[in-house]
């Protein structure tokens, strides 16, 4: 569907051309979503900046997604997938405990010393490269809530049917490329969805300072 993710940045940017204008923020989720949120930046001629969310896996199965942390601490949790698997509310507050260091962790390697985008009365687009189940997005934009942005809008290639919808009932808007069925992950619909590295997200966010410092 997508050859790889700045092919998947330019066809979501094109979706996005509406907020062209506005005083828009682009806020990657690292790694992979911080390429395609390049694509929408310069698209939009907005500043590019990250936010930081990790997910919360099951037990034995840490790529399966039980829930995910924000920035700011917050937990989003499925509790009823959660209880299905046995996974108890010690072995959650185990997790959410490790993934705000790891979060804490990964803003100051990734930022280092460069001062946060302001929010405050922006239109913040937070850019995946997908969503499985929605938890990552929904830790993000919380953690985007608390700081008073104009309005948040979700923005990703591809996801399944029933994670946007989610998001629009917990009263997300949300502008995704393609609702493929059936979904099983987010990289069976890249050519390439190779792992990102921290130096590439670095460069990207460095090379957008520095467009934005010429204009």
């Amino acid at each position: 569907m997508f050859d790889n993710r700045e092919q998947a940045g330019k066809k979501l940017a094109d979706r996005l051309l509406v907020l062209k204008g506005e005083d828009v923020v682009v806020l990657g989720i690292p790694r992979g979503g911080v390429v395609v949120a390049k694509e929408v930046a310069k698209a939009l001629g907005a500043p590019l900046d990250i936010v930081v969310a990790k997910k919360i896996g099951a037990p034995g199965e840490p790529e399966y997604a039980l829930g995910a942390v924000g920035e700011e601490g917050d937990v989003v949790v499925n509790r009823q997938e959660a209880e299905y698997i046995g996974a108890t509310g010690a072995y959650l507050e185990d997790q959410a405990r490790k993934r705000r260091a790891e979060i804490k962790e990964r803003m100051g390697k990734l930022r280092g010393e460069a001062i946060p985008t302001q929010l405050k009365g922006k239109v913040v687009v937070i850019v995946d490269d997908g969503i499985a189940t929605g938890s990552t997005v929904e830790a993000a934009a919380n953690s985007v809530m608390r700081k008073q942005p104009k309005s948040v809008v979700v923005a990703v290639p591809v996801a399944p049917a029933e994670a946007v919808e989610r998001l629009i009932e917990d009263g997300l808007e949300v502008v995704c490329v393609e609702t493929p069925s059936p979904f099983f992950a987010i990289g069976e619909f890249y050519r390439d969805f190779g792992q990102v590295e921290d130096m590439e997200v670095k460069r990207i966010l460095s090379e957008n300072r520095a467009t934005r410092r010429t204009r």
